[in-house]
């Protein structure tokens, strides 16, 4: 199942109304604490803080009356929300007309819920969010924004792991990333936190603007570009300059801004001319001020490699280390969070001491499959970089240990143009990587075409066009020992094909 939303806040009835209402709370009032905030109805417990959104599947107002049953203390709803009360009782406050005749009520307590109509939901998780950023945190809080096609979650999670090793930190919880979740995020962040890590997403132009004037970032961090959501934005230009906002939006170098930029990634490097904020540049080239070389990968155990941080004056320092992260491209992932450690002022030994307690923290999952294989669960999200950089990973894993290798592979979505094409150089690259191929979808059968067409065995190949048929199959192709690695879409259902073949799961 996907991930709910759910943040466990350090905000108060005071922060809420005076966010929302633009005035000090009545005398009546008292500040006490709710936790948590959530999207859905069914993460409500007493005390939570519910906000009713017009969501993919339903309208989130519907269940208001239900979140109200299960103790909910605020409500944060649009006029049509009042509609959905059910029997409840509760204390309306009106915020929507408050710049003109809006009145403050006389006796607000909390022996009812209080429920915020607002204009736009939306609009106001966004204010409370803001406000708590912006008054009700340390003034020298250092804010650390993480954008890219792909690698944000993996470096947000590495990058908290470093900067703890100094600083008390704090992060999004789960996939808090979007216009709705990281303004609830932020309500989790309190005047004890010395720095934040927080992953920016991005499905429009202008989003992440307006996340980074939320958040207000002195660090920027850009993975890289790739063709995820090329479907809304249209090029792969306009998802480079979707990106771009965040160092654009990062203070002046002066002022302790820094732009974390991946030297590797031709559309990323031009940003280094987008931004008042220092430039420290990170890859696999000597150019860039932290690099890395000797990369070998230790199979399940890990990745080798040798940093390199460029100091000046012709000086660099160099460390060798081994880091519990799985496939080569995690060197990306840890070049990067070792940047932030740098900019940040921690030391190499900080530095490596956060490598190394990396280990469970990343969204890539080694499970127990059935019949004594091993599943690589990576179905977080799907695009063709990260698909091909997965398969490059059971390369990796199987490290001449004769093992089979099977990729069962679904439809990646959102690529737009670059639908068919993503769908094929992922089709070529599972060639030489998998001696198994089972593919999900109808755009997944483009895959194991191309893999055909790449000199596959077609013996070798399996094709559905759902996950169900797909689990039947692998229930008795799978053996001892196999490395089975799933990547695609959960809109086929590739997290259940997780879930189905996993042995705990057989074990009920």
């Amino acid at each position: 199942m996907a991930e709910r939303p759910v943040v466990e806040t350090v905000i108060t009835h005071h922060t809420v109304w005076h966010a929302l209402t633009g005035d000090v709370p009545p005398l009546s009032l008292p500040a006490a604490g709710i936790t948590p905030a959530v999207l859905d109805s069914r993460d409500v417990r007493p005390g939570s803080l519910f906000a009713a959104f017009v969501g993919e599947q339903t309208d989130g107002h519907r269940y208001i009356g239900q979140a109200l049953e299960k103790g909910a203390a605020v409500v944060i709803c649009e006029e049509r929300g009042l509609e959905f009360l059910g029997d409840q009782s509760v204390q309306v406050i009106r915020c929507q007309d408050r710049a003109d005749n809006w009145t403050m009520p006389q006796a607000v307590s909390l022996a009812l819920p209080l429920v915020y109509v607002v204009e736009s939901t939306l609009e106001a998780i966004q204010r409370l969010g803001g406000f708590q950023r912006l008054h009700r945190c340390r003034a020298d809080l250092r804010v650390v924004g993480i954008t890219g096609s792909v690698g944000k979650t993996s470096t947000k999670e590495l990058t908290e792991t470093i900067l703890s090793q100094r600083y008390a930190t704090y992060k999004n919880p789960g996939n808090l990333n979007s216009d709705q979740g990281l303004p609830l995020a932020l309500l989790g962040l309190g005047a004890d936190k010395e720095r934040a890590v927080l992953e920016m997403g991005m499905y429009q132009m202008g989003e992440i603007n307006r996340l980074c004037q939320l958040a207000r970032p002195s660090v920027g961090v850009v993975t890289n570009v790739g063709p995820s959501h090329l479907s809304r934005l249209g090029t792969i230009e306009r998802i480079a300059q979707a990106k771009a906002e965040l160092v654009e939006a990062l203070p002046a170098a002066d002022d302790g801004g820094v732009a974390v930029l991946n030297w590797d990634d031709e559309r990323v490097r031009p940003m280094a001319g987008m931004t008042r904020a220092r430039i420290f540049s990170y890859g696999l080239t000597p150019e860039a001020d932290l690099w890395a070389d000797e990369i070998e990968s230790a199979g399940m155990e890990g990745i080798r490699f040798r940093f390199h941080h460029n100091v000046g004056q012709g000086k660099t320092d160099n460390l060798y280390v081994k880091v519990p992260l799985l496939g080569r491209h995690s060197v990306h992932t840890a070049l990067r969070a070792a940047a932030v450690g740098l900019v940040e002022g921690l030391t190499w030994q900080e530095i490596a001491a956060g490598l190394q307690r990396s280990t469970g923290q990343l969204r890539l999952v080694l499970a127990s499959g059935i019949n004594g294989s091993t599943l690589i669960d990576d179905t977080y999200n799907a695009s063709p970089s990260s698909t091909m950089a997965a398969l490059n990973l059971l390369e990796d894993l199987r490290n001449g240990s004769g093992r089979r290798r099977v990729a069962v592979l679904g439809d990646m979505r959102e690529l737009g143009d670059f639908t068919e094409e993503g769908h094929r150089q992922v089709g070529i690259r599972a060639a030489a990587t998998s001696e198994i191929l089972v593919t999900v979808g109808s755009l997944g059968q483009i895959i194991g075409t191309e893999a055909l067409n790449a000199g596959f065995p077609p013996d070798n190949l399996y094709m559905f066009e759902n996950a169900d048929d797909a689990i039947e199959k692998l229930r008795r192709l799978v053996q001892p020992n196999d490395l089975v690695l799933i990547k695609g879409s959960r809109a086929v259902g590739m997290d259940r094909v997780v879930t189905e073949i996993s042995q705990q799961s057989n074990e009920r």
